[in-house]
């Protein structure tokens, strides 16, 4: 019988620079990309620390394809995924070993900004010619039949 475990990473940070999209041989896209994660706190005598981490992210497949398109430098986001640690060789000789995120999810938060393509939030920037939503009909003592109810 094997023991339960978890291996789940979430971090909400702004990425350090664009992702890199390359392709294995069998042709799987695999997106990389770092993000990095800030922590303040007041020390004993009152001085305000900060400290930042940095965080290494590889995506799979269709989020590498989506993480490509998605994401750029700077954004702030949203992920999940689990821990691994991974050795190789380096050019040098050397053996080696990193500590990356590999992201099963991911959300995308726009900061205020307006995203490519989105339709603005502020309604005075709204088309003057869309269509309204129509007011409400009826009465708050109207009765609902039961049996009018499409579902």
């Amino acid at each position: 019988m094997s023991s339960r475990s978890i291996n789940k990473v979430m971090l909400l940070g702004n990425l350090t620079r664009d992702p890199v999209i390359k392709y294995t041989t069998g042709g799987t896209a695999v997106a990389t990309f770092a993000i990095a994660t800030n922590r303040a706190w007041t020390t004993a005598d009152g001085h305000t620390k900060e400290d930042v981490q940095y965080h290494n992210i590889v995506a799979w497949s269709k989020l590498a394809e989506l993480v490509g398109k998605l994401l750029v430098k700077g954004r702030k986001v949203y992920l999940e995924g689990r821990l691994t640690t991974r050795r190789f060789t380096g050019k040098d000789g050397v053996e080696r070993s990193i500590t990356e995120i590999v992201m099963d999810d991911f959300i995308l938060f726009n900061d205020g900004k307006r995203v490519e393509g989105a339709p603005a939030s502020d309604e005075s920037n709204q088309d003057a010619g869309a269509p309204q939503p129509e007011p409400q009909q009826g009465s708050a003592n109207e009765t609902v039949n039961p049996d009018d109810i499409p579902f």
